[in-house]
């Protein structure tokens, strides 16, 4: 990194800190703390929330998932625009009528205390685990690739994030997420512009697109049937909407960004603008994966994506295996190039299946470079998707894009995890402080928010400390959100449509779904989008078989 990148990169995160601490450091009571004042206009509701769902994994793992598996990731969200209609119809009037803080305050309000509970602890739990993945996973791949300490990565992260939002509260959330946005919009829109320039010039973007058609990557829909297989139309479309409906409609992160908003139809407006928004984002940066992949047929790619795995792993008892591989694939990849650079490649079958016959046999090289890893290196993770973007970011981009492109990435971090911990500060505060505690004056429960703030940002900070201790950390972004939002929205979804089931029936379900569905995860027998469907209607089936058992 040079001068300009440095530059690029603090000036960056300076702003958005001072402007948000500037703009919002006086709360005269919790409804500022928390809720902002209710002073949100849609676009800023609408920016939040996408802000809150697009961490910086969004940014390095994505493009690497196209890069290897092509745009069918993209059918992850299409029950997403359902879910957002869904949810201003149904969840958010109520949520506006009763003037919560928080979603699991209308449990009380529908059932009774324990049952606000339990949602709040299972919410605290999954939520709190997420908020240190949040923060661990940009710093592990930005302090691999960039040679940074990884400690100190996270403890920076952290405390820039923990800075503005005990300082500003939600509303410093907010409008610093606005911010944010117009970082990452303008990061890979750059990003973009530069990989289509950046192919050789005799080949045109309809070139590009049909080169990644060859090799599968433009395959956006599947509708296969087979339940272990994560990303087709039907699991978007069903498990997607379910696990939609819970984020965005009982996940705190969220509904906190929303319950700001300055009336029901500015936050209705806010996430409709999302859901329309959402998938051709989500499309847009895997295509950019794609294009990646299309830059790599022409300019060499490394054997792995990962570099310190590279270089721990020739100095293993594998290292002339690995090194025998690097050498095979260079070779491939000149004889690649005579075929691409064939002036009627496009049109001439021939040469194109020798094309694909090399390029198999990459796929299968880079295989057994994993494999060799994970032999003689076992610790280190050797699936380098994660790594294949920020890899091509530092190698070949050009000075001053770097540092917009590494300030993308940290924002995005930033922006998830204060979302995250700002919902667990409101949570802990007015889920179980204030409401098993005695009755204080407004300027106490706001320091209250405060210091939960702090306590969270430190567990956050702490859990990604000791993330090298975890295995797939990474990867469990879009897990372990699975494992408890089918229960917690089975939960809602009874106390919105079942009028009839009262708390214990609920309280008990909701005890037992949430083992069966940890059972179900433990033992893998289904993909884990598919585990909101089933803790959903299966919290919902479990209340109906123990309605008759419950008299409140």
């Amino acid at each position: 990194m040079e001068l300009i990148d440095w530059t690029i990169l603090s000036f960056t995160l300076i702003f958005i800190i001072v402007y948000g601490i500037w703009k919002n450091n006086s709360h005269k009571n919790i409804n500022d703390y928390i809720r902002g004042g209710n002073q949100a206009s849609w676009f800023t509701v609408g920016l939040s929330v996408m802000a809150t769902q697009a961490s910086a994994i969004t940014f390095l793992s994505t493009p690497g998932q196209a890069f290897n598996d092509g745009m069918g990731f993209v059918q992850f969200y299409f029950g997403l625009p359902f879910a957002m209609v869904i949810i201003c119809l149904f969840f958010l009037p109520v949520y506006h009528k009763l003037k919560v803080f928080t979603a699991y305050e209308f449990l009380e309000n529908r059932f009774d205390l324990k049952t606000r509970t339990l949602t709040a602890i299972l919410f605290l739990v999954q939520r709190g685990l997420a908020a240190g993945i949040t923060i661990y996973a940009p710093a592990i791949i930005l302090s691999v690739v960039l040679g940074w300490n990884l400690k100190i990565l996270v403890v920076i992260i952290g405390l820039l994030v923990v800075l503005y939002t005990f300082i500003g509260g939600t509303q410093a959330v907010n409008v610093t997420q606005k911010q944010q946005m117009f970082i990452i919009f303008s990061g890979m829109i750059a990003a973009f512009i530069f990989i289509v320039k950046s192919l050789p010039e005799e080949l045109t973007f309809t070139n590009a697109l049909q080169l990644a058609g060859m090799n599968e990557k433009l395959n956006v829909l599947d509708f296969s049937f087979d339940p272990n297989n994560r990303y087709t139309f039907w699991s978007g479309v069903t498990g997607g909407l379910f696990l939609a409906l819970s984020y965005f409609g009982t996940d705190q992160s969220q509904v906190q960004r929303y319950l700001s908003g300055k009336s029901l139809g500015e936050s209705q407006r806010g996430l409709i603008m999302n859901g329309f928004l959402k998938i051709p984002m989500q499309f847009f940066i895997l295509l950019t994966g794609v294009l990646v992949f299309v830059f790599f047929q022409y300019e060499k790619a490394p054997l792995h994506f990962n570099p310190s795995a590279i270089e721990k792993v020739k100095t293993s008892a594998g290292g002339e295996k690995f090194k025998a591989l690097e050498i095979a694939n260079d070779i491939i990849h000149e004889e690649k190039q005579k075929q691409l650079q064939q002036k009627d490649f496009f049109t001439n079958p021939s040469s194109q299946a020798k094309y694909l016959q090399l390029e198999k046999q990459t796929q299968r090289n880079r295989i057994a470079a994993k494999e060799i890893i994970e032999t003689n290196e076992p610790q280190i993770e050797s699936n380098d998707k994660d790594y294949v973007f920020i890899y091509f970011v530092i190698n070949h981009l050009p000075q001053g894009l770097i540092g917009l492109l590494l300030a993308l990435i940290l924002s995005a971090a930033m922006s998830s995890s204060a979302s995250e911990i700002n919902a667990l500060s409101a949570i802990t505060a007015i889920d179980l402080y204030k409401r098993f505690g005695n009755s204080k004056d407004e300027k106490h429960y706001v320091w209250a928010g405060k210091t939960f703030t702090l306590l969270w940002g430190c567990i956050a900070i702490g859990f990604a400390l000791v993330g090298n201790l975890f295995e797939n950390l990474i990867q469990l972004i879009n897990i372990i959100g699975s494992l408890f939002y089918g229960t917690i929205l089975g939960i809602f979804l009874i106390a919105i449509f079942f009028k009839s089931i009262k708390a214990n029936a609920v309280f008990w379900a909701a005890l037992v779904t949430e083992a069966i569905v940890l059972i179900l995860f433990n033992q893998d027998i289904v993909s884990f989008l598919w585990l909101n469907v089933i803790g959903a209607i299966l919290m919902i089936m479990m209340a109906l078989i123990l309605k008759p058992l419950s008299k409140k």
